[in-house]
């Protein structure tokens, strides 16, 4: 009877597990409130956000998920830097206004004044 009992609780913790690691993926969320937190936190070194980050960047988040290696990110910027952080970039041909910078695309809403970034899908 106790040895049931044990064989049960051990295949209900199991199955508890498998069930949790299924549910939660391993995806992060972080928001940085300028461009100086970002380069603490080391977020462009780990390649969560693209080094072209203008300098007047605020209100960044970026979401990577670890298993699939997918980043999304936003960030508002200055419109004085507007033109040249665009000059940076290279229209992708037969896009909606999709731009593209080493391994990111870029969304760029000019009457916010806000990017939406990505890495590029594996192929």
């Amino acid at each position: 009877m106790i040895k049931k009992l044990i064989i049960s609780m051990i295949l209900f913790i199991v199955s508890i597990y498998f069930i949790l690691t299924l549910y939660f993926d391993d995806v992060q969320i972080n928001k940085y409130p300028d461009k100086v937190v970002v380069v603490e936190q080391k977020a462009i070194e780990r390649g969560w956000v693209p080094a072209i980050l203008p300098e007047t960047a605020y209100e960044i988040s970026e979401t990577h998920d670890t298993d699939t290696n997918d980043i999304f990110g936003a960030f508002f910027y200055k419109e004085k830097e507007e033109a040249d952080f665009i000059q940076k970039l290279e229209l992708l041909p037969d896009t909606n206004q999709t731009y593209v910078w080493e391994d990111f695309l870029f969304k760029i809403d000019k009457e916010q004044n806000r990017v939406k970034f990505r890495n590029k899908p594996a192929s």
